[in-house]
């Protein structure tokens, strides 16, 4: 209840009806599906209470990937370029981090029949048409099938264009992991980005993320992103509501669902670094020169990425040397 009398619940009475209609209707997972068309994820945020659960669901599930830092880190050049360290701070969830990739904000909005709270759960849009893999210079980003983009760890040199580029600043930085270690560590990059990659494994064999299996209230569902645009309609013109994803960017695979204007969600959000905010987006591909960018980049990606490889496939057999060494101390090298 709050202080004007209004629940939160009474408030969005009206579009009860629809909520429970959305909340067992969620397409299920098949691998047709994944093959055929973009996934998309809908939060309804009217039933969001920010509990969490999303968020220590989505740490749980992907603690493998969380970075390991090698330290001293390289002094980069030019000096402007800092270290960006989140390993003693791997407990943060308030804000988007290389080692939390799902964040909650709230907003505290005032309407004509009270105030209200909103939740928003907070990652990766994975856009349509993702300006983090169509210009990331490295070829470390792709987008699969099923619309979601993916940072490959081995492979990024941690330049942080993906960042530069996102309309929202989603990818965040950990230095001192990756490749750029062993090539050129005072120039190329400064470690590894990192962000939301919707369990894309899980996905691909059928399965929810685990932030859609964990959250007690049902507030995303996910399918084929045609049906999911729809139903976002659907439930917005019930409750008189607004949607945010289907034009942002051109399009994302992430969308929401509100009973207040997004605007009005933007300026009661905390925004700033690893805190996106809920502004009205441009199309970012859609400049001429991100498109001449992105011509340019992709045969030169494609290189860089192949040499990458070479180098963690180098790198790997050297540490796997070093491990049967340090196995077998006593062993003779008989190879010369």
């Amino acid at each position: 209840m709050n202080k004007n009398g209004i629940s939160r619940r009474a408030f969005l009475k009206g579009g009860a009806a629809v909520a429970c209609a959305a909340a067992t209707a969620t397409i299920p997972l098949t691998v047709k599906a994944l093959d055929q068309e973009p996934l998309a994820t809908l939060h309804d945020l009217r039933k969001c209470v920010g509990c969490g659960e999303c968020v220590t669901a989505c740490r749980d599930m992907n603690q493998r990937f969380f970075p390991e830092p090698v330290r001293p880190f390289p002094k980069m050049y030019p000096k402007r370029v800092k270290a960006e360290d989140w390993s003693e701070k791997r407990d943060v969830t308030d804000r988007l981090t290389p080692y939390n990739w799902l964040t909650i904000q709230q907003a505290d909005v005032k309407t004509a029949e009270g105030d209200l709270t909103v939740y928003i759960p907070r990652r990766c849009m994975h856009c349509v048409n993702p300006p983090c893999v169509k210009l990331c210079p490295w070829g470390a980003a792709h987008q699969e099938k099923n619309g979601i983009s993916v940072i490959n760890p081995d492979l990024c040199l941690g330049g942080a264009k993906c960042q530069a580029v996102c309309p929202w600043d989603i990818p965040q930085r950990q230095t001192g992991v990756g490749l750029y270690l062993d090539i050129l560590p005072a120039f190329a990059g400064n470690g590894v980005m990192y962000k939301c990659n919707r369990c894309y494994e899980n996905v691909a064999k059928g399965e929810n993320p685990a932030c859609i299996d964990m959250c007690p209230e049902n507030v995303q569902s996910i399918g084929p992103r045609k049906e999911m645009v729809a139903r976002a309609y659907e439930i917005a013109k019930e409750i008189g509501g607004y949607v945010y994803g289907d034009k942002e960017n051109g399009g994302t695979n992430t969308l929401y669902v509100s009973p207040v204007p997004f605007e009005m969600l933007n300026d009661a959000i905390r925004k700033g670094k690893g805190l996106p905010d809920l502004a009205a987006k441009k199309d970012v591909m859609a400049d001429g020169n991100a498109m001449t960018a992105a011509l340019f980049l992709a045969p030169v990606a494609g290189v860089v990425s192949a040499l990458s490889k070479i180098a963690l496939t180098a790198r790997r057999a050297g540490l796997g040397k070093e491990e049967k060494k340090t196995a077998n101390p006593g062993e003779v090298n008989h190879e010369s």
